[in-house]
């Protein structure tokens, strides 16, 4: 978790203590530690502006629905600390949020290693071919090959927050030499000025950033013109950073050698979408944070957060909500 930055107190009404809103997702929550502590709450995306401003804490488990965005109120009451389960903040905030003195947090801290790993396991596999080998193998044909070797290539991370930095530590650890950009340079980290350059070089592209005006559509068809013939891109970040009509451009002129997205601009990618049959694109069902256990964690994370909050401690994982992201080093 990030340093802790102060955050709303509560203030428990007189009929018992706080409310707690849930934004429902299946399976729900474990919050069984906060029993008595928390007069928990359950909606839906129908009945969320509804509950809104009776609520004194919002937790969107749910963390893939945009409702927040339309329910949240304007004038008049409102949670005064939201927390998302989930990295990314681009699906709840809006204007009206924004501008209010709510709290939001995050769950910065649970995903960075097994990004990290996701990410690794596909400059592995793509280095050593493994999808065509899996592919050859259904097929019963013995076809030798010759496969990259890892250690020694260039990888460029876009985004250096704690997955980026993860990714960039545990690709060093490979023997790939890596370049971290982030959105201002300072040491050991790359200015957005330095992207053109630093790509261009690259064998390894990963998008790691979060979603923000300045970022999105920032690999668009000039990014992937700047790539060498031989790189690949990974997209672990957000899916709009990416305009995917671009990439799968590059792909099919073999401006690149190959991708892997694990995130979309519109999720689930539907069954009829041009996407799978990209030559060469490697599509995941936004799983690269997802290991066993993983919504316990979250649970767990939260209900620390909540205890933080109800004792009048600082809260950690705040959020800038006009940058979209906790700031960091």
């Amino acid at each position: 978790m990030s340093a802790a930055t102060p955050g709303p107190s509560p203030s428990p009404s007189p009929a018992g203590p706080p409310t707690l809103l849930v934004l429902d997702a299946e399976p729900l929550p474990r919050l069984g530690r906060l029993t008595g502590r928390a007069r928990v709450e359950h909606a839906d995306a129908s009945t969320l502006a509804e509950r809104l401003p009776h609520a004194d804490v919002l937790l969107v488990w749910d963390f893939a629905s945009h409702a927040v965005r339309h329910a949240w109120p304007g004038e008049g009451p409102r949670p005064r600390w939201v927390h998302t389960a989930s990295a990314g903040v681009d699906h709840l905030l809006c204007p009206e949020l924004t501008a209010s003195d709510t709290v939001v947090t995050n769950a910065r801290g649970i995903f960075d290693e097994p990004v990290a790993e996701y990410v690794a396991a596909l400059v592995l596999a793509m280095a050593k071919d493994l999808p065509r080998t899996l592919e050859l193998q259904r097929s019963r044909r013995w076809r030798h090959r010759e496969g990259q070797r890892v250690a020694g290539t260039r990888a460029c991370v876009v985004g250096s927050g704690p997955v980026g930095r993860t990714i960039a530590r545990t690709l060093k650890a490979l023997g790939v030499t890596t370049a971290l950009v982030g959105r201002v340079a300072h040491t050991g980290i790359h200015g957005p000025e330095d992207l053109d350059r630093l790509i261009a070089r690259a064998d390894w592209v990963i998008a790691a950033a979060p979603l923000t005006e300045r970022t999105r559509g920032m690999f668009d068809a000039r990014r992937f013109g700047v790539m060498q013939p031989s790189a690949r891109f990974i997209n672990v970040g957000r899916g709009p950073l990416v305009v995917t009509d671009a990439l799968a451009e590059a792909l099919d002129k073999r401006w690149i050698a190959g991708a892997a997205l694990d995130v979309f601009a519109h999720e689930p990618l539907t069954s009829d979408s041009p996407l799978w049959g990209v030559p060469g694109l490697i599509v995941s069902p936004h799983m690269s944070g997802d290991t066993v256990g993983w919504r316990d964690e979250l649970g767990v994370q939260f209900v620390e957060l909540y205890e933080r909050w109800a004792a009048g401690r600082p809260l950690l994982n705040v959020v800038d909500k006009q940058r979209g992201y906790v700031p960091g080093r």
